[in-house]
């Protein structure tokens, strides 16, 4: 009976050690990503971060990025548009692997999600039509308007903190079609898209980008507990130490947002609990 109890004991034993290798390994992102072979990257439509060519292909700086990370890994890119309100549940539910899309590192974010260093540098900033700039100098003067904004946005917190009146909208680039159409009195947008999108030279010339509402930084989104976001501190680090990301940086115009990433791994480090 000791043997039969004694072989049952180590047969439980062996199981639950296999149970928990299982789980070990279903908790790897990097292995899930690198067995499936594709790196999902959910995004929105957001020059010069993630933008369709003439062609149908997703280019721009996160965009590159992405797969250059992607190849990094040895798999495969793939670029599916998200609602922005639902990344987070995009993630959970697997539909997508990686939130790579100019996000700003809100408190909110960073709860949410496992987050990789700061990227770029970035702030909210309020687009008005060119002929009404002039009536609007500061924040107290835009009371009264309504502006267009992204919902689950940063910009939409903005706005929101001032206690004005939003007008949510699928992205960033509806927002400026709602104000160029005069469907809405302004816009918050990300300063790095009106950047490229607004005034002079660009699609939207009746716009300007007026005051900046904060400072923010970008960074990207994995499923919480993820060891992607590990992987990526690492390919950044490297990327800009050969000049891949400053390459791919000035393609779109973004250089001087670039962050010093050995500053963020050294902030990271002091950060860390002690062993």
């Amino acid at each position: 009976m000791k043997k039969i109890l004694s072989l049952t004991l180590a047969a439980l034993m062996l199981l639950s050690m296999s149970v928990f290798a299982l789980a070990d390994e279903e908790e790897s992102d990097l292995a899930y990503v690198q067995d499936k072979g594709t790196l999902v990257v959910g995004i929105t439509e957001f020059e010069p971060m993630d933008y369709q060519d003439e062609d149908g292909n997703w280019i721009g700086f996160d965009a590159d990025m992405a797969a250059a990370f992607a190849e990094s890994l040895g798999v495969d890119v793939e670029f599916v548009e998200i609602d922005w309100d639902n990344k987070v549940l995009e993630l959970e539910a697997k539909t997508i692997d990686v939130v790579w899309n100019g996000m700003t590192l809100t408190d909110e974010v960073t709860e949410a999600m496992e987050c990789s260093n700061a990227y770029c540098n970035n702030a909210q900033t309020v687009i008005l039509p060119a002929d009404k700039a002039g009536d609007y100098e500061t924040a107290e003067d835009m009371a009264d308007l309504v502006f267009a904004v992204e919902a689950g946005s940063a910009g939409e917190a903005e706005v929101e903190a001032l206690g004005y009146e939003t007008e949510p909208v699928q992205s960033q680039a509806m927002a400026l079609l709602e104000v160029s159409a005069g469907s809405s009195d302004a816009a918050v947008i990300d300063l790095l898209m009106a950047a490229a999108m607004v005034g002079e030279g660009t699609g939207y010339e009746d716009l300007v980008n007026t005051i900046n509402l904060n400072s923010e930084e970008y960074g990207v989104g994995f499923r919480k507990g993820s060891d992607l976001a590990a992987a990526l501190n690492d390919f950044f680090a490297a990327a800009l130490e050969d000049g891949t990301m400053q390459e791919i940086a000035e393609t779109y115009g973004v250089q001087a947002a670039l962050i010093d990433q050995t500053a963020e791994e050294e902030a990271a480090e002091e950060e860390a609990p002690a062993a």
